[in-house]
C-alpha cells in the first residue's frame, strides 16, 4: 500500500471563511510533517480558474456564481496555499477546475505515476471538495482514510453526518493524532 496525504482547498480565501482556523491549520501542519517523516508524499490541491473564467459555463450554478464576483482567479492571493501549511520544493501542487480534487485537474496522472493507491484527505469544505473526493477516489478503487480533525466545514451537523456516518461506508476515518502515530509505529 502506497498512501499520499492530500492538502485540499486550504487556500487563503478559503481559510478566511472559517471562524477560527488556528486548530484546524495546526493539525494539518502536523499531518503533513508526520506525512514527511515517514516518506509520504504530501500533495496539495486548490480551486482555481483562468482569467476570464473560461472553464465555467453559465449552467453551473456553484462555479458561474463565483465567476461573477471575480473570485477564484488562478493569481489572485485568496486561491494561493495558505501560508501556515505551505508546499515544500518538489511537492505537486494540483490547480482543479471543480469541486473534486480529480476534475479539470491531472491528479489522477500525479498518483498513477507515484503508485499511489490509498489517499488520505484533509481539507476544507467537508461537505465540498473532500466528499466529492472521496466520492470519486471510491469509484476509482482507492483505499481511503478521510482525517476527521483534518477537515472543516461551515455547517457542524454536516460535518458530523459525513465524518461519522457517510465517510466510513467507503473510508477509514481517524483524527491526524492516530493516524501519524499510526505512521511513527510502522518506521
Amino acid at each position: 500500500m502506497t498512501s499520499a496525504l492530500l492538502v485540499m482547498d486550504v487556500q487563503v480565501g478559503i481559510v478566511a471563511r472559517l471562524g477560527d482556523p488556528d486548530a484546524l491549520l495546526d493539525r494539518l501542519t502536523q499531518a503533513a510533517d508526520a506525512a514527511r517523516s515517514a516518506g509520504v508524499p504530501v500533495i496539495y490541491v486548490r480551486v482555481a480558474f483562468r482569467p476570464g473564467y473560461p472553464e465555467i459555463p453559465a449552467s453551473n450554478k456553484t462555479f458561474s456564481a463565483l465567476a461573477a464576483t471575480g473570485a477564484f482567479d488562478e493569481s489572485a492571493p485568496e486561491t494561493q496555499i495558505h501560508s501556515r501549511v505551505t508546499p515544500r520544493p518538489g511537492e505537486v501542487v494540483v490547480v482543479k477546475r471543480r469541486t473534486s480534487a480529480f476534475a479539470g485537474s491531472d491528479l489522477a496522472e500525479v498518483l498513477r505515476a507515484g503508485r499511489i493507491d490509498t489517499l488520505v484527505l484533509t481539507g476544507i469544505a467537508t461537505s465540498g471538495v473532500v466528499l466529492s473526493t472521496l466520492r470519486q477516489a471510491a469509484d476509482l478503487d482507492y483505499g481511503l482514510v478521510v482525517l476527521s480533525d483534518g477537515v472543516a466545514d461551515a455547517d457542524p451537523e454536516v460535518q458530523q453526518v459525513l465524518t461519522t456516518r457517510v465517510f466510513p461506508r467507503q473510508a477509514r476515518v481517524t483524527t491526524v493524532a492516530e493516524w501519524a502515530a499510526g505512521l511513527v509505529s510502522r518506521h
